[in-house]
């Protein structure tokens, strides 16, 4: 096995700022296909024991609660979810900075609205801090295409992997004939 795989014993997940409000001002992908994605990859962390932290930022104003679906598929992680006031980089919100190193995972796989914004800037510090990260670009948006581009192209080039939300499933499943295999490949997006 590739010794740099991510699997669910080594992996966390977080999942930025998946707002109602937010989501509605990106204009960079089908945002019900995003939406589908981000539940998709709660599910992926759900079924697979991967331990999942969310934040939300400015809650009770326009950008709105996190979408409901992960509140149902991860009720825990959306209780404890970490609430920033307004701070930009979720890595410099010193609750989220500890929680994620709570976590004790050296691989993170992450995932939010607005790529551009809320995924760059602490995507680029988790990597400086020493975690490799995954993005999930598929679960991910901007508020325009280029934006969007740009903002995966900068994180590639600092060193994260690009991913969706299908090659994540099939990292972490090896093989389809084993429980975890099988539990996984029902969330894959050909079913």
């Amino acid at each position: 096995m590739h010794k740099n795989v991510f699997t669910p014993a080594n992996a966390a997940m977080l999942l930025i700022d998946h707002q109602v409000g937010t989501m509605s001002w990106t204009h960079s992908h089908d945002i019900n296909l995003v939406k589908a994605n981000a539940i998709k990859l709660a599910k992926i962390a759900a079924g697979s024991g991967i331990p999942v932290l969310l934040t939300v930022s400015m809650e009770d104003h326009v950008q709105g609660p996190l979408i409901p679906e992960l509140k149902e598929i991860l009720p825990e992680a959306y209780e404890k979810r970490i609430k920033r006031p307004g701070i930009v980089n979720a890595m410099h919100h010193e609750e989220f900075n500890s929680a994620v190193k709570a976590l004790g995972r050296k691989k993170l796989i992450v995932a939010g609205i607005t790529t551009e914004i809320c995924v760059l800037f602490p995507v680029l510090q988790m990597i400086d801090e020493g975690y490799e990260v995954q993005v999930a670009a598929d679960a991910s948006a901007s508020y325009t295409k280029y934006g969007d581009d740009i903002a995966l192209r900068r994180m590639e080039k600092a060193g994260a992997t690009i991913i969706t939300h299908d090659q994540l499933i099939s990292e972490l499943a090896v093989d389809w004939r084993t429980p975890l295999g099988q539990k996984l490949s029902g969330i894959l997006a050909y079913h």
